[in-house]
């Protein structure tokens, strides 16, 4: 299933964002809660995820105007996330794909979290301020697939 996704490491998630990406936030609300926004992400519940990104779907959310769409699906640790990307690649969405290791990898390259799950932000505020992590690193923390 991964075999066929190219997946996005942590660090290149802003440029991705700048390009036009749109990053799907899958983590549960309390998870969301206690850890905070991903900013610039949308959040879609996993459950709803197939029929809120399918574009022929009259309730897709307005994000995803087309099958051509370059997808991120987020969650905490990158592991349901890799399985709902491969899902909307059988759904058409051929550009989807998922975040190496997750909210958590993500994280962990970012001194400013926003603790509030709610908060509107932009794209440009992901990776704004970001300490350099290793790869050794990562991988000691579990975060390098």
């Amino acid at each position: 299933m991964r075999a066929r996704l190219e997946r996005v490491a942590p660090e290149d998630l802003s440029a991705e964002i700048r390009s036009g990406a749109v990053v799907i936030d899958v983590r549960p609300a309390d998870q969301r809660a206690r850890d905070g926004a991903l900013p610039g992400a949308v959040v879609v519940e996993r459950n709803v995820l197939e029929w809120r990104l399918d574009p022929a779907s009259p309730d897709r959310i307005a994000e995803v105007t087309g099958y051509d769409e370059r997808i991120i699906v987020v969650c905490n640790e990158g592991y349901s996330s890799s399985r709902a990307a491969a899902i909307l690649q059988d759904l058409g969405l051929h550009r989807a794909t998922d975040l190496i290791g997750g909210y958590q990898a993500w994280r962990t390259g970012v001194v400013e979290v926003r603790s509030n799950p709610v908060g509107e932000a932009s794209a440009g505020d992901i990776g704004v301020r970001r300490r350099v992590v290793s790869a050794s690193t990562r991988q000691r923390r579990g975060c390098v697939d």
